[in-house]
């Protein structure tokens, strides 16, 4: 089951007590005050694991709690601190405080930790209090108790490549062509349910991520279909290829199927509409596609100067559009890169 969005509670581990102790052996008289302190308790912590791709595991528990800091013990020992708690979650995760929707962290980066919860301050032992005229004190800390945090976690795909279009227009066949990922394919609308993430290796041994994205219909931005659901998972994505299909069976009209994802796109947000995107006619495999292609070309010549037509079962066309968008992929980052600097 793919899940992206999720609330949890954590609460780190509380603090131990400090002891109230003192030493007593037999040839040591008025041997004095000897408590430890308490431990600490354990931290909450975010890490980001590109092996993960879905908020899955989180769904089925809801509280995370580390571990209490041990009591501080006689002979000044002090107790043993509470173990960390580390919680996975896939690279692209966002953590956010659940009442104000407020962003903590954006784990981007495979590895990348971020402390949630730090774990309670383990309470002094009697020892600390001894003083020149309180050589005898029975006074010590009860360990900082930690309070239960609830926060609210929503994933968006880390991919260079976002693959957009109505339902059927050949995305998830195209994302099996040009990688292993092995998405649901079948002729009707919605097939596909969750997007799918495939890693693309070229003849040069540089590579980029796809990732299939569902459920682009008609009024998608106001929750029609699989609405924005799904549609915030382009966001993070450097470039778009737009897939419109020109198969025999298809009766629309391609460039009214493109007014509908562009509109979509648009009224979800500016800067994803503003994005760089390559247009594709897609199920480019039977004689009378090619032709209705032809009739079609020099107006999709009018909204992008390159126009890519490929069959995704035959494999036709599919090689020169995977250069091409490793060409515009190595030309944003470059830009980003000189931006940055």
């Amino acid at each position: 089951m793919f899940i992206d969005e999720v609330n949890i509670s954590i609460q780190a581990g509380d603090g131990g007590s400090g002891c109230c102790s003192f030493r007593r052996e037999k040839f040591v008289p008025l041997g004095g005050p000897d408590g430890g302190d308490g431990g600490n308790g354990g931290d909450i912590i975010f890490e980001a694991d590109a092996h993960l791709s879905t908020l899955t595991d989180l769904k089925n528990n809801r509280l995370y709690k580390a571990e209490n800091g041990c009591s501080g013990k006689s002979k000044t020992m002090t107790g043993r601190r509470g173990k960390h708690l580390v919680v996975k979650v896939p690279a692209g995760t966002l953590v956010r405080d659940e009442a104000t929707r407020d962003l903590l962290v954006d784990l981007t980066e495979n590895n990348m930790q971020f402390v949630a919860a730090h774990g309670g301050k383990g309470g002094r032992g009697n020892t600390r209090f001894k003083t020149s005229r309180n050589r005898a004190p029975r006074q010590f800390d009860t360990g900082v108790e930690t309070e239960e945090k609830k926060l609210f976690l929503e994933l968006k795909l880390l991919a260079d490549v976002a693959v957009i279009g109505l339902p059927n227009a050949g995305k998830s066949t195209f994302i099996s062509k040009i990688s292993h990922a092995r998405p649901k394919i079948a002729d009707y609308p919605f097939t596909t349910l969750i997007p799918n993430l495939g890693v693309v290796q070229l003849d040069d041994f540089s590579t980029f991520v796809a990732a299939d994205i569902p459920g682009l219909i008609e009024g998608a931005h106001k929750g029609k279909g699989l609405g924005i659901r799904f549609l915030k998972h382009t966001e993070r994505s450097r470039l778009l290829v737009h897939l419109l299909d020109f198969s025999v069976s298809n009766l629309r009209d391609p460039l009214d199927d493109y007014r509908i994802v562009q509109n979509e796109l648009e009224q979800f947000s500016k800067s994803l509409y503003e994005r760089p995107q390559i247009l594709v006619a897609s199920k480019i495999d039977h004689p009378e596609a090619v032709e209705k292609f032809q009739e079609y070309e020099s107006r999709l010549k009018e909204i992008s100067p390159e126009v890519f037509s490929i069959s995704s079962m035959t494999g036709e066309g599919v090689p020169k559009l995977l250069w091409k968008i490793k060409e515009m992929l190595d030309r944003l980052k470059s830009e980003e890169l000189a931006s940055s600097s």
